[in-house]
């Protein structure tokens, strides 16, 4: 059974994001990300997962003046205005305790359902439901055990830097010669909709923005990654409001759009 989330009667505004994969190197999604979050006036912003591109142990926030300290900076600010939540994506499933802690951010089951303007929404980062990526599915299958992420965090953070470098090599250069990616798998996804007794399911990591209409009159609405570098710019935000009828109002919104006031 999927853990739930039932929205405060006060929320009228929650955006969903994922795929962000921040690092150091793409400065303009950076602060496209900050000024979006900066900005919002949703009264919760869901991450479902891949925040960064790589996550190696919270330790990283020991130097404040690292990257990721920064990222964690910005949302332990904007945290101080709204809720935050976190998912745990393919890239930063290592993200702990003490990194949600300095946030004061929420971390998420995967998958949750989010019940808001009078719907249930499955929320998951979706990489579990790509089940024809079989070579994947056998990696996340060793990295989520509790035992190879201990010995991988005991060691150096140093020698963990450079084996996240490797693999994300080599995730890379697999991703050059694959023809496709891997989508989710329809029968799976709605089945979980059904265990879950919700309408809507909404997820990333396939980087495939669309909305999917499954059996059941069920959807399946994919997020967008961000790379504001990209020609054009990929950058979505996904807000679900109530309309005046109490239904939910589903928008595609840019970073910049997404800032602007509600009316």
């Amino acid at each position: 059974m999927s853990k739930e989330i039932d929205a405060p009667t006060l929320w009228r505004c929650v955006d969903f994001i994922s795929d962000l994969h921040l690092q150091a190197s793409d400065p303009q999604t950076f602060e496209a990300w900050a000024a979006y979050l900066h900005g919002t006036p949703a009264n919760a912003v869901f991450i479902l997962g891949d925040l960064f591109e790589v996550w190696v142990g919270d330790d990283v926030l020991s130097d404040p003046t690292s990257f990721e300290a920064r990222c964690a900076q910005t949302l332990r600010v904007a945290a101080s205005k709204r809720q935050i939540y976190i998912m745990h994506g393919n890239r930063d499933f290592l993200m702990g305790p003490a990194l949600m802690h300095f946030c004061q951010a929420q971390l998420l089951a995967d998958p949750v359902v989010l019940a808001f303007a009078g719907e249930r929404w499955l929320l998951t980062h979706g990489d579990a439901l790509c089940l024809d990526d079989l070579p994947y599915q056998s990696f996340r299958t060793t990295v989520r055990n509790a035992a190879w992420q201990q010995e991988f965090l005991a060691k150096p953070l140093q020698e963990r830097q450079s084996i996240a470098r490797g693999i994300r090599d080599q995730s890379e250069a697999r991703k050059r010669v694959q023809a496709s990616y891997a989508d989710v798998d329809s029968a799976t996804a709605s089945q979980w909709l059904r265990a879950a007794h919700a309408g809507h399911m909404i997820h990333g990591h396939t980087h495939q923005p669309a909305t999917h209409l499954l059996r059941g009159n069920r959807e399946r609405i994919v997020l967008s990654d961000w790379d504001v570098q990209a020609i054009p710019p990929r950058a979505q935000v996904l807000r679900i409001t109530p309309d005046t009828g109490g239904r939910a109002l589903v928008q595609r919104l840019s970073p910049a759009t997404a800032t602007e006031p509600l009316h």
